[in-house]
């Protein structure tokens, strides 16, 4: 190993995150210089509009392991978290949040159990007090749905809070897509997995930046990332309605042949059309959202731009 390569880096993607910075980075210090081992914090800076960026880089200059990476406008977390696992230099790499929703105190059993010779450790949520009874049951809804459809499983209760090893981290930088669901990748690399327990607390500052319709858009994300059961799904359904139109083609049939040709209410009629053009719509629109990742893919733009790099150089692979 490097010498100058440090044990163990934080990523913390940040975006308006200025009350929370002092108080994170102090938490961190405490837990980790204890610990005697060398570290770095690698803050992405992801478009921040308030004074992150000034005090991220007043940070930096009291302690030169806080490593300060300024992206060009806001691209995202995901993309922001991709910036930190490309420049993340430690054998033991933990993404975390700067609002201590992410305890650090729980780092050195991360470490612990990294040492045991697990390559991922997982930070599971025991519960999720601290959130609203409608995130709650969506978040639920989520977990169900999409490892019902997906063929990677994924972690309920486990978000981007985790202990990486090198090499998890080498093979999640080999992955190229441009629209990127982490908890899906950080699931389809695999490797050797444990868990830890811990209570989530609420946000020491600031507010959240994912609203219910950023969270909808995530969701839709993830399902259209490691699924293509949506795509089956329309086919499947178009071909039950085809099947029960044409059973119902050979009632009317019959009907004319035996009855005669009475005919027919409007009513009946309209609710015919309107529910199969809805049906065909759903089924446009669920190939359209497949078709436009197609497209943002095929453009091959880069995940993020960074408008500068504080800290030590990082030879990119």
């Amino acid at each position: 190993m490097d010498p100058m390569q440090p044990t163990l880096t934080l990523i913390v993607p940040m975006r308006n995150e200025a009350a929370n910075i002092g108080p994170f980075y102090d938490r961190v210090r405490s837990v980790l210089d204890p610990l005697g081992e060398s570290w770095e914090m690698v803050c992405v800076n992801d478009g921040s509009l308030d004074a992150t960026l000034p005090r991220l880089l007043t940070l930096r200059a009291q302690d030169p392991r806080v490593v300060v990476i300024d992206l060009s406008r806001n691209f995202g977390k995901e993309a922001a978290l991709t910036a930190g696992l490309d420049h993340a230099r430690g054998s033991a790499v933990i993404p975390m949040d700067a609002d201590l929703q992410d305890p650090p105190e729980l780092i050195p059993e991360l470490l612990a159990r990294w040492r045991e010779g697990f390559e991922v450790v997982l930070a599971v949520r025991t519960s999720r007090a601290s959130d609203s009874f409608i995130k709650r049951t969506t978040a639920h809804l989520f977990y169900r749905f999409i490892n019902r459809l997906s063929t990677v499983p994924i972690p309920a209760n486990a978000g981007d809070f985790r202990l990486m090893s090198r090499e998890v981290v080498e093979a999640l930088k080999q992955l190229p897509e441009r629209r990127r669901f982490m908890k899906g990748l950080f699931a389809w690399v695999g490797f050797k997995t444990a868990e830890v327990s811990y209570q989530r607390p609420p946000r020491h500052a600031g507010r959240t930046n994912f609203n219910y319709w950023r969270l909808w858009n995530f969701a839709l994300e993830g399902v259209t990332s490691f699924s293509h059961i949506p795509l089956k799904m329309s086919s499947y359904f178009g071909l039950l309605v085809s099947f029960f139109a044409f059973l119902y083609a050979i009632k009317i049939v019959v009907d004319t042949l035996v009855y005669g040709n009475p005919v027919k209410g409007y009513p009946s009629i309209m609710v015919a059309i309107l529910f199969f053009s809805g049906v065909q719509l759903v089924a446009i629109g669920v190939i359209g959202e497949y078709l436009g990742r197609l497209y943002e893919e095929s453009k091959q733009r880069p995940v993020y731009l960074i408008r500068k790099h504080y800290g030590p150089p990082t030879e990119l692979t």
